[in-house]
């Protein structure tokens, strides 16, 4: 099927059932960030393929809202049908409701999965849509209807996430939730997002692309845990040792009949952020708590067995990385290579390290003017073949037992323009000053993203994506709750702690000539006098023939050349001959 003939057979279903407007979002049931095949409803409808963007369709349009990071790539992919692209420029705000209250007649009925809409977010639709006496029906899934051909719910096995890369017992964790719901007074804790799950556990799965984890519900009780996951998913073995931690297996579908049959008096604690409005609704109890998940607070800070595994996959990571971008360099002397073969190549570098479990995410490899698409993946139709020339922007990741990365580098294939190398410094100036940033204990990440867009917005240059986000251990990516945005939502607003790690990637992008971003995975530490700072974990060159040294401070230049030093050092070892010499170049003093 044509995307027009998709949204017109939801039409179709739509006037079956009487609703004058459809949403369809990019998560699943737990609210995620990538999901399984079968939750991809949005991308079947729109044929935007986008980890991020909320489609809207009613009788007479059909609409894309999505965020900075995609414009270019969703023009792009919408241009073949009637999708019209909707530009967000807060992400952080349902502007396709607004757009919906706006745009339909009085007492129109807008529709929804349930299972895929939290309850807060179906509380902000309520306010909106109130003015209109708009009504919303969250009972149906249209896309069974008409998405014939759709994949079912994900059923691989899961696996055991050893403590001794985890640094703590399930049990452990498990109880220090506990005690963190005494003083909220819950006897509950209903936990729906699949990281925190997989976290609260030490479990680990493959049901989803890029994150280790698996399809489930929880529900943590005073004296026992409840896991919901479908049987056949769990390895005997690892089956007994979850019973010894007196945690009761359920099918996956047990999850609302265990709601619906819960004692009304008892507390129950939810995070309505990522509980949906279907399980919302399902619990049988007078007192519902809302506050954020307990594990979600918990993980984001790493303990110090995380930490020093992920300081040791920053080494390996930068080893695969170093191979990769000397075997680029080489074979561009005899032919060219494309963005996806490179893609590949970094992937099969890092397959050769211990414990690779796959790639963070897929990875951005954008050449050229490909490179000012924030948020671009190469494939058959974009794919560029790089030259021996221009600029080529590389972010990708690893998952492995010991860590997760996430790092980006730019770099000249040629000699670059003064304009590169003024822009490439702009950026490096941002990335280095949020590195060396020494602050209070109660600061916040809106209070440090100023630092990284300091010396661009004295040239009159912005980017708009936040500059950095949490990472997850051997887990999601893009980890809540951290991270380094505007203030108004909740990476500005979270504060930063020791033991939080997260990305730190100043940007700038040219439309149609280029993008620049350098990316370096940082920890939160505390230093003797109590102020806090940051330690560098990522372990890779960065480009000096893109540094105008004219602009650079000698405080700079020395961060610089302190980093390129330890680089040197940790990764050198593991290197052969010709590789080393590269890299010794890489990292010359300047």
């Amino acid at each position: 099927m044509l995307i027009n003939d998709r949204i017109a057979a939801l039409r179709n279903s739509m006037k079956l059932h009487g609703y004058d407007a459809y949403i369809v979002p990019s998560n699943d049931p737990h609210n995620s960030e990538y999901v399984a095949e079968r939750w991809k409803s949005r991308e079947w409808i729109s044929g935007f393929t986008g980890s991020a963007g909320t489609v809207a369709i009613t009788h007479d349009h059909a609409g894309l809202w999505t965020d900075s990071r995609y414009f270019l790539q969703a023009d792009a992919e919408l241009q073949a049908s009637e999708m019209q692209l909707h530009k967000m420029f807060n992400q952080f705000k349902p502007q396709y409701a607004e757009w919906l209250a706006e745009h339909l007649k009085e007492g129109a009925v807008v529709a929804l999965d349930g299972e895929l809409f939290s309850k807060g977010l179906v509380n902000m639709f309520e306010k909106i849509f109130k003015q209109k006496s708009i009504t919303i029906d969250i009972k149906k899934d249209l896309f069974q209807e008409i998405w014939l051909d759709r994949d079912p719910i994900p059923n691989q096995m899961i696996f055991e996430h050893n403590p001794m890369f985890a640094g703590k017992s399930r049990s452990e964790k498990l109880n220090k939730i506990r005690s963190e719901m005494v003083s909220v007074d819950a006897d509950i804790h209903l936990i729906t997002t699949l990281d925190d799950i997989a976290w609260s556990f030490n479990i680990r799965g493959n049901d989803v692309e890029y994150n280790p984890v698996a399809i489930a519900y929880a529900a943590i009780e005073k004296d026992r845990s409840i896991l919901f996951i479908d049987d056949n998913k769990v390895p005997n073995d690892l089956k007994q040792k979850l019973v010894t931690d007196n945690i009761q297996l359920l099918p996956y579908d047990g999850i609302l009949n265990y709601l619906n049959n819960l004692n009304e008096n008892s507390s129950v604690l939810i995070d309505k952020r990522n509980c949906n409005i279907a399980l919302f609704r399902a619990i049988n109890s007078k007192n519902i708590i809302e506050e954020s998940s307990i594990p979600r607070r918990l993980k984001a800070i790493k303990n110090e067995t995380e930490i020093e595994h992920t300081r040791n996959v920053m080494v390996k990571d930068g080893v695969a990385l170093s191979k990769a971008f000397f075997w680029l360099e080489n074979t561009l002397d005899d032919r060219t290579v494309s963005e996806i073969e490179f893609s590949d190549k970094l992937a099969e570098f890092r397959s050769q390290q211990e414990h690779y479990r796959g790639e963070s995410f897929g990875a951005i490899i954008g050449y050229q003017d490909n490179g000012a698409v924030i948020h671009y993946r190469p494939n058959i139709e974009s794919s560029k073949n790089i030259k021996k020339e221009g600029m080529l922007l590389c972010d990708s990741g690893g998952q492995y037992l010991d860590g997760t990365t996430d790092i980006t580098r730019t770099v000249t294939l040629s000699s670059p323009s003064a304009e590169h190398k003024k822009n490439f410094t702009l950026v490096l100036k941002g990335m280095i000053a949020l590195t060396l940033a020494r602050f209070p204990k109660g600061t916040k990440g809106g209070q440090l993203d100023t630092l990284a867009r300091q010396f661009l917005w004295e040239n009159g240059l912005n980017y708009l994506h936040g500059t950095g986000h949490g990472v997850g251990f051997f887990l999601n990516v893009h980890e809540p709750t951290q991270g380094f945005s505007s203030p108004g939502n909740e990476r500005g607003d979270t504060v930063h702690v020791p033991g939080m790690i997260s990305s730190n990637e100043p940007g700038y992008y040219k439309d149609g000539a280029y993008g620049i971003r350098i990316e370096n995975l940082i920890v939160c530490q505390e230093d003797p006098d109590g102020f806090l700072s940051f330690e560098t974990l990522t372990l890779m060159p960065i480009d000096l023939d893109l540094v105008d040294m004219d602009i650079m401070s000698q405080k700079e230049k020395d961060w610089l050349n302190d980093y390129h030093e330890l680089v040197n050092e940790k990764l050198r070892p593991h290197l052969n001959e010709n590789e080393a010499i590269w890299l010794d170049n890489k990292t010359r003093s300047i």
